[in-house]
């Protein structure tokens, strides 16, 4: 009778463990498939905050070239009102530039 009680327990151990064994198969199972998914969502935070910062950078150079094309035009404009104003000194100033540019690149 022992034998057979020790038959049981053993048989009883032995199920034990292929249920431990299984149940370890499944937290590792869940514990990957976790991990897969927080690297998923990590992933598609980080293209994310990528895309505003590159969208950020756009709209600062656009700015920017804005700015600069705006500062151009109001250049242009001024000097040509400049030139309207005083037609006669500009064209003096210009050829006095011109000799000067010429002497120098004579030497």
């Amino acid at each position: 009778m022992e034998a057979k009680s020790s038959q049981s327990d053993y048989e009883q151990v032995r199920e034990d463990l292929r249920k431990l064994s299984e149940d370890l198969s499944k937290l590792t199972k869940t514990v990957t498939e976790g991990q897969k998914s927080n690297i998923s969502s990590l992933r598609d935070e980080i293209r994310r905050e990528s895309r505003e910062a590159f969208d950020q950078v756009k709209h600062r150079g656009d700015e920017a070239i804005n700015r600069a094309r705006d500062a151009g035009s109001k250049a242009i404009h001024d000097t040509e009102s400049k030139i309207e104003e005083r037609p006669f000194l500009s064209i003096m100033i210009m050829f006095l530039a011109g000799l000067l540019v010429g002497r120098l690149l004579d030497r």
